[in-house]
């Protein structure tokens, strides 16, 4: 075969997977080991053998040393595996060196995480979002490394939301990034609509942050019966979830479930995914939930904070929620935390058994109580226009016929919502005032 007409494809798909994982400059923690095999284990790859070392440095042309791909080859052989899981950052170069050198897949950590997103992504948006990350990823690794990626066949790093077939040249794979990019700034404006709906109706939002795992879409299910997946696994659910929520106070929230968050998340990801992550921006109030019982808590806690920084929702009032209550050594009671100033922080509980969610009910009563105001009014049957607004802007608790022919309401409603309204309409402000303000 002539050189010039040689095609050089990469290896074929494979879920054997050998875990690669090195000290590089400074020793890496035993959770950070375990949570890569259990990022392995979600991705569908069966761990058949692992390897680590020592370097000061990663090897330009291998990223490990000659001594230690050696090493690498001879595990791979007696193994029979076809897929090598490096936990670290590969570049491209060092990628197609090692593939040409194990003759089998090789993957880094971002790759594997955008496989898991990519097996996850059930809405449009979800798998626009993926494949957009997915081609920014690949885009320096289809030169000279690809003749085509065909997703349909799957395979840990091949399968994903998109085209059947992707060519490498590059003008096609930027044309492809650009229509997804099109795409999903459609969606944003769709989604900032419906962010500016809520902002009008002053109905506070709250969304659920966290890493992976810690129980976000269990505690979501508490409280709204949403019968959202919830799994024992990373990444058990990707797209965004919104429902309605009434405190035991009487105040209506909305509350979101959003993606939960992992150590070294890919920069792709985080930039395809900031549509939906714009959600935690725009929130009245962010809910941490954190796995009580993680070792490594105060890490997960870091590592989702750095990702809200990226996104800019550092700013936006935080309740935190300690969760997984029940998996905790000598089982501390539920309890509410408060600060000084009395305002509640913390919340202890277990989403699984239920234990302490009437703390978190109170805690959230507290805190966007302030946000609501309670009244009662009795209505004319000339008011109809009136109880019209208040179905449209207030969360209606009763509402009967009065014995004057018209209706008694009583609503909660926005405190911003309702001052609006009084400042047009003086006439209204006279009557609940006649009707005694709570």
């Amino acid at each position: 075969m002539n050189a010039t007409t040689l095609v050089t494809e990469r290896p074929q798909q494979g879920e054997r997977a050998v875990l690669a994982q090195f000290d590089i400059g400074s020793a890496m923690t035993a959770d950070e080991r375990e949570e890569f095999a259990l990022l392995a284990t979600a991705a569908g790859a069966e761990i058949v053998g692992r390897l680590g070392g020592t370097r000061p440095a990663p090897d330009s042309r291998l990223f490990i040393g000659s001594g230690k791909a050696a090493e690498l080859q001879a595990l791979v052989a007696a193994t029979e595996a076809d897929l090598v899981l490096f936990n670290h950052a590969l570049l491209p170069g060092q990628e197609r060196n090692l593939e040409r050198l194990l003759q089998c897949r090789v993957l880094d950590r971002a790759g594997l995480i955008l496989d898991i997103f990519a097996q996850r992504a059930r809405s449009f948006e979800g798998k626009l979002q993926v494949e957009l990350a997915q081609l920014k990823h690949l885009s320096t690794r289809l030169v000279r490394g690809w003749t085509h990626l065909e997703r349909q066949k799957g395979g840990i790093g091949l399968r994903g939301p998109g085209e059947t077939q992707l060519e490498t040249d590059r003008r096609l794979l930027a044309k492809r990034v650009d229509t997804l990019e099109q795409r999903l700034l459609r969606i944003e404006s769709q989604r900032a609509q419906g962010r500016r709906a809520r902002a009008k109706a002053e109905v506070p939002v709250l969304a659920l942050v966290g890493y992976t795992n810690a129980g976000k879409s269990t505690l979501f299910n508490q409280l709204t019966a949403a019968g959202v997946l919830q799994a024992d696994q990373l990444f058990a659910t990707l797209d965004p979830t919104v429902r309605r929520l009434t405190l035991p106070s009487g105040g209506l929230v909305l509350i979101a479930d959003t993606v939960g968050f992992v150590s070294r998340l890919p920069h792709e990801l985080v930039a395809a995914f900031r549509a939906t992550l714009e959600e935690t921006r725009s929130a009245s109030l962010l809910l941490h939930v954190v796995d009580a019982a993680a070792p490594q808590r105060e890490r997960q806690m870091d590592d989702v904070e750095r990702v809200l920084a990226e996104i800019g929702s550092a700013e936006v009032p935080r309740l935190e929620v300690f969760n997984k209550l029940d998996l905790v050594a000598d089982t501390p009671l539920p309890r509410l935390e408060r600060d000084a100033s009395g305002r509640p922080t913390r919340v202890w509980l277990s989403a699984q058994t239920g234990a302490g969610m009437d703390a978190l009910l109170i805690a959230l009563g507290e805190v966007t109580g302030g946000m609501q105001v309670h009244h009662r009014l009795e209505l004319a049957v000339t008011d109809g226009q009136l109880r019209a607004w208040l179905y449209a802007h207030a969360q209606i608790l009763h509402d009967h016929a009065a014995d004057s022919g018209g209706w008694e309401v009583e609503f909660n409603i926005a405190a911003t919502q309702l001052e609006r309204r009084l400042a047009n309409d003086p006439v209204l402000r006279q009557r609940l005032a006649g009707a005694g303000l709570p």
